[in-house]
């Protein structure tokens, strides 16, 4: 990965950004979304931030009622809070409806969520599609809860309203499109929600400062799975008529090993993009087939009759790393430099895409290089493998493959396949079908 200075610039950046978003309450729905969407939009202007009521249907789902959440406490019979909300917001189940009433401790006791195997996290709970509440507490904590009367309260709402999600769209030469996907749903995670939007939202820094884009390219900030539902339910036709490739961002911030989750086909474009940058730039990353449970917004995109061919860039695997879901996923588990490999890894895909064009040869049998100036006349360490790549590229140039499997076939670096046909187009060597 690069190591300049703006490229460490760059990782400090999206960490300060992950750590401003850090405190903000979120959920699928409510004022912990605008205000992560507000703040990612003075970023990147071009958001449009959409609100869609509640009751709104979108396939067999329908828009929940609006939730949001003031205040939560547990507090024993001398008035000490032993849960309370402003300390972490993890500590309130989400979605929980309002509640103010004393229990005693064994009436409290199953409104009560610990991880007894990670005794010293606060596990995150949510009660979305059903009315419930409850408190997430660390299981040491827990332990030391008394017998005796406690006061429950939380402070919410839970009424129509909105869901709200975020879009950036960056035109490019053509209508055809890629798809950034990412989700702004979870409250104090920083590895499983807020590296996706930090990375994605320098995405769309990068690709709008281009000269030019092939490709449009669209961003999707959404609360996971219904978000996705709801925009698909809107803008299907649309999709399915234009997405060439589409990629879910998450978990992509730590320092642990690269994944890929394959779309449901495992063979659409973005599987071979991410898959070909993956084994140049990340060798030990872990693949997982569409079937392996984690993630939801990619089982929407490639689920049948909808069929976009979407893959998830992650890192650590989301769901398979210890920390997911509790307070150990904060600040000091993401790190510039994981969010900058994330970036990265990201970016490459999206380059790659951008010049993978089908060419074939001009000429019948191996064309003149030398006279072309394409030919090394010195030999030096590096010229053979150069002369090796161009060689392959031309020697696959007929016309039905594309640079990322000419690159597969030959083994070599699609960026540096690519930069040599653009060459060899330019010298009449090659012609540029698609």
């Amino acid at each position: 990965m690069d190591s300049t200075d703006d490229t460490r610039a760059l990782g400090e950046t999206m960490f300060g950004r992950v750590r401003d978003l850090f405190p903000y309450c979120r959920s699928i729905t409510g004022d912990g979304v605008r205000q992560t969407l507000r703040y990612l939009r003075d970023i990147v202007p071009e958001m449009v931030i959409h609100e869609v009521p509640s009751g709104t249907e979108a396939f067999d789902w329908t828009v929940p009622d609006e939730w949001n959440i003031r205040d939560a406490y547990v507090e024993d019979e001398t008035g000490e809070r032993v849960v309370d909300f402003r300390e972490s917001n993890l500590h309130v189940v989400g979605y929980s409806e309002p509640v103010d009433r004393w229990l005693d401790l064994e009436d409290l006791d199953p409104h009560l969520y610990s991880l007894p195997e990670f005794p010293d996290a606060i596990p995150y709970v949510t009660s979305y599609y059903r009315r419930h509440w409850g408190f997430c507490l660390t299981h040491s904590r827990r332990q030391q809860l008394a017998p005796g009367r406690y006061h429950a309260v939380i402070d919410s709402t839970l009424k129509p309203g909105h869901l709200t999600y975020g879009e950036i769209v960056i035109p490019g030469d053509s209508e055809q499109e890629v798809l950034v996907s990412t989700n702004i749903c979870h409250p104090s995670l920083a590895n499983n929600e807020l590296s996706g939007p930090a990375v994605a939202t320098s995405l769309a820094e990068w690709l709008r400062g281009l000269p030019r884009r092939r490709y449009t390219h669209r961003f999707l900030f959404i609360p996971e799975t219904i978000g996705s539902i709801v925009h698909l339910s809107r803008n299907l036709e649309v999709m399915q008529r234009t997405t060439v490739a589409g990629f879910t961002l998450t978990c992509v911030g730590d320092d642990r090993a690269y994944s890929l989750k394959r779309s449901r086909r495992g063979d659409t474009l973005a599987d071979r993009v991410a898959k070909h940058v993956l084994n140049q730039h990340a060798p030990g990353h872990v693949e997982y087939a569409f079937s392996d449970y984690g993630f939801a917004d990619e089982r929407q995109y490639c689920s049948p009759g909808v069929d976009l061919p979407v893959v998830s860039l992650m890192r650590s695997r989301l769901a398979g790393y210890p920390e997911y879901h509790t307070s150990r996923d904060n600040l000091s588990f993401v790190s510039p430099g994981g969010l900058l490999g994330g970036f990265h890894v990201a970016r490459t895909c999206l380059e790659i895409l951008d010049g993978n064009y089908v060419y074939r040869t001009a000429t019948l049998c191996d064309p003149q290089l030398g006279r072309r100036g394409l030919y090394p006349n010195l030999s030096t360490r590096t010229s053979p493998e150069h002369t090796r790549v161009m060689m392959g590229i031309i020697a696959y140039a007929d016309g039905s493959r594309d640079m990322v499997e000419i690159a597969d076939l030959i083994g070599a670096d699609a960026a540096e396949c690519i930069a040599i046909a653009e060459r060899l187009h330019r010298a009449q060597v090659m012609d540029r079908m698609t």
